[in-house]
C-alpha cells in the first residue's frame, strides 16, 4: 500500500526462458526508496518479478541449519535459473527444505543481480513462493513462456525500424504501457539482438511439447525468413474457462477469510486444487485478480478481496 492508502499495483511476473533472463546487461535502478528496480532483457521485457517453470538440478544450503540460505539451479529447455533463498523468503525457505532434486518445479520471485568479483554480472531469481510439479504443468508454462518470446522477437522487428516511436505509439500497436517502455529502453540502449539463439529455445520447446511435429525454424539469422506465425496444435485439450475460476477463486477468498485478514495462502491453494485449478494457474489467477484491482495480497502468507 502506498503513502496515499491506495494499494499499489503487483510487478507482473514475467514468463521468461532462462537463456533471454541470463542475457540480459541493462537496469532501471530505483532512484527512491521502495521504488522497484528492473532488469531489461535483450528481445525488451522490463522485469522486476518472473515466473520460472524446469527441473531443479541442484540444491545446497550455504547458510547454517538455524538460519538456512539455500542455492539451487533450475533448467529449463535450453538454460539455468540461478536461485537464492533466505530468510526473507520464508515459504520457499521452508519448501526448499522437502524438496527432492531432481524435480519439476514452478517458482515465482524477484530478478537481482550480482558480480562475482572479476567483473562480470549475473542473475538471480530470489523465490517468493516455489513448488513442485507435475509434467503437464510444465508444459504449460512452456508453452506460454515460448508464446510470449516469440511475441517479443515480433514486436522488436518492427519496432527496430521505428526510430522515433514514442510509448503511445507502441500501445496504439497493442503493447501494454509496461512492454512499450522495455522495448523502448532496450532498443535505445542496445541492438537488435541475434534472433537464432532464442528462436532455438522456442524451438526447443515446441519439440518437447510435440514430439511428432518435427519443428524446425532452421534458424535464420534474422526474423525476415522465419514464419509469420507458430502454428501450435494443442489437440483439442479441454481447459477450463478462465472467468469462471476467477469466479471460484473469489468465491474461495470471501469464504475463507474468516477473521478479516485474508484467505490463508495454503488453505486456498488446498481448496482450489480440490476444484481442478493447479498452483500455476492459481498463480494466474491471483495476478489476473490483482491487476483487475479486485484482490490484494497483505502479505506473501494471505489473499484479500478489496
Amino acid at each position: 500500500m502506498n503513502p496515499n492508502g491506495k494499494i499499489s499495483p503487483r510487478e507482473t511476473a514475467w514468463r521468461i526462458f532462462a537463456n533471454e533472463l541470463n542475457s540480459s546487461v541493462l537496469e532501471i535502478k530505483a532512484t527512491e526508496e521502495k521504488m522497484p528496480s528492473y532488469i531489461v532483457t535483450p528481445l525488451g521485457a522490463k522485469v522486476n518479478r518472473i515466473l520460472i517453470a524446469g527441473t531443479i538440478t541442484e540444491k545446497a544450503n550455504s547458510g547454517t541449519e538455524d538460519e538456512p540460505m539455500w542455492r539451487a539451479r533450475v533448467q529449463d529447455v535450453n538454460g539455468v535459473y540461478y536461485l537464492s533463498i533466505g530468510r526473507f523468503q520464508p515459504d520457499a525457505l521452508a519448501a526448499m527444505a522437502d524438496l527432492e532434486v531432481p524435480c519439476h518445479v514452478a517458482a515465482v520471485g524477484r530478478v537481482r543481480t550480482y558480480n562475482n568479483g572479476d567483473g562480470r554480472t549475473f542473475i538471480s531469481v530470489r523465490p517468493e513462493r516455489i513448488v513442485r510439479i507435475e509434467e503437464d504443468t510444465l508444459n504449460e508454462w512452456l508453452l506460454d513462456t515460448a508464446k510470449s518470446t516469440w511475441a517479443r522477437l515480433k514486436w522488436m522487428k518492427e519496432v527496430v525500424s521505428m526510430p522515433d516511436a514514442k510509448v503511445p505509439d507502441l500501445v496504439k500497436m497493442g503493447m501494454t504501457p509496461v512492454e512499450a517502455e522495455g522495448m523502448l529502453y532496450a532498443l535505445d540502449n542496445g541492438e537488435m539482438p541475434d534472433s537464432s539463439a532464442y528462436l532455438k529455445t522456442i524451438q526447443n520447446a515446441l519439440r518437447r511439447l510435440l514430439p511428432e511435429k518435427e519443428v524446425d525454424f532452421g534458424f535464420p539469422e534474422g526474423l525476415d525468413d522465419g514464419p509469420d506465425e507458430i502454428d501450435i496444435d494443442e489437440g483439442g485439450s479441454e481447459k477450463s474457462n478462465h472467468g469462471q475460476m476467477e469466479d471460484i477463486i473469489l468465491n474461495l477468498l470471501d469464504e475463507l477469510d474468516v477473521d478479516g485478514k485474508g484467505a490463508p495462502r495454503d488453505e486456498l491453494e488446498r481448496r482450489a486444487e480440490a476444484e481442478g485449478i493447479g498452483g500455476i494457474e492459481l498463480e494466474e489467477i491471483s495476478n489476473t485478480l490483482m491487476d483487475k484491482g479486485l484482490v490484494y495480497e497483505p502479505n506473501l502468507r494471505y489473499l484479500k478481496r478489496i
